[in-house]
């Protein structure tokens, strides 16, 4: 058996396509969606990110400005900034931060409204409670993957690897939202593949190149990779094996899986915010 290929790319276009067309009827009516992206860091591979989101938000009419400050009282000052400037429709805090600086404290200051990538507590917060609010993008590139692909939740077991506030415990929220039944587990788990196993879903971001391997998957399970990880030649690597493919019956690749859709959600949470600012 081999696992069938859960790609993200044609969903991604779906989604960006949606939201060129809504950025256009916004920027005819005098209001180009706006985002924000501000950087703290010299980190290439987090340089080469947001460049990809700009080049993105471009060729769907969304106008992107890149921000760069160096310590931590300066990403403040941009946000503050940001939060107060109507142009302004979406903002987004680029990690890695410098150091001492939490994430948590500097996204304060990015309003729920403006907070298109979910990482403020206030986001995360009304997230949690089901109450209206931006889903970090990853994490509902997860959910969007599995709709895409059809894959049941209701009742499902789905375990997820990873505790962060990014990913893991927003996507555990979403699927716990979807009527699964969720176990959040992570790298420090003591005999992590016996609970893996157990998942008819295994969503995997944990940040740790090939944590997950045949062994600590049950035959038939979907598994969604969330990792990024750079190798030595250079290359991206996901939290999964590759081998994991003779033993569940679907899988993301990395790349071309989460990531295509995260930056296509991204961009629509831009849009939606630009429309409701009006």
């Amino acid at each position: 058996m081999t696992a069938a290929s859960l790609t993200g790319r044609e969903l991604a276009t779906t989604i960006r396509a949606a939201a060129s067309a809504r950025a256009a009827e916004l920027t005819v009516a005098g209001r180009q969606p706006r985002l924000a992206v501000v950087t703290a860091t010299d980190d290439e591979a987090s340089a080469a990110y947001v460049r990809s989101i700009a080049n993105a938000a471009g060729k769907e009419g969304i106008a992107c400005d890149l921000l760069r400050t160096t310590t931590a009282a300066g990403v403040s000052a941009t946000l503050a900034q940001l939060a107060d400037d109507p142009e302004v429709h979406g903002v987004m805090l680029q990690t890695p931060l410098p150091e001492g600086a939490l994430l948590a404290d500097l996204a304060r200051a990015i309003p729920a409204g403006k907070d298109v990538d979910g990482a403020s507590p206030e986001s995360l917060g009304r997230l949690t409670a089901g109450l209206p609010a931006f889903a970090p993008a990853t994490a509902e590139a997860v959910l969007a993957l599995l709709d895409y692909y059809h894959v049941e939740l209701h009742g499902r077991h789905a375990v997820v690897v990873g505790r962060s506030v990014v990913v893991g415990k927003p996507v555990a929220h979403l699927l716990l939202d979807r009527h699964a039944t969720v176990t959040i587990s992570h790298s420090r788990t003591a005999d992590l593949a016996a609970i893996t196993r157990q998942a008819d879903v295994l969503v995997v971001a944990a940040g740790r190149a090939s944590l997950i391997g045949p062994e600590h998957v049950s035959p038939g399970a979907t598994v969604i990779d969330v990792g990024t990880n750079v190798t030595d030649a250079g290359r991206l690597a996901g939290d999964v094996d590759p081998a994991v493919a003779g033993v569940a019956a679907a899988l993301s690749p990395v790349p071309g899986g989460v990531g295509p859709v995260t930056t296509a959600l991204l961009l629509r949470h831009v849009v939606e915010a630009a429309a409701a600012a009006g």
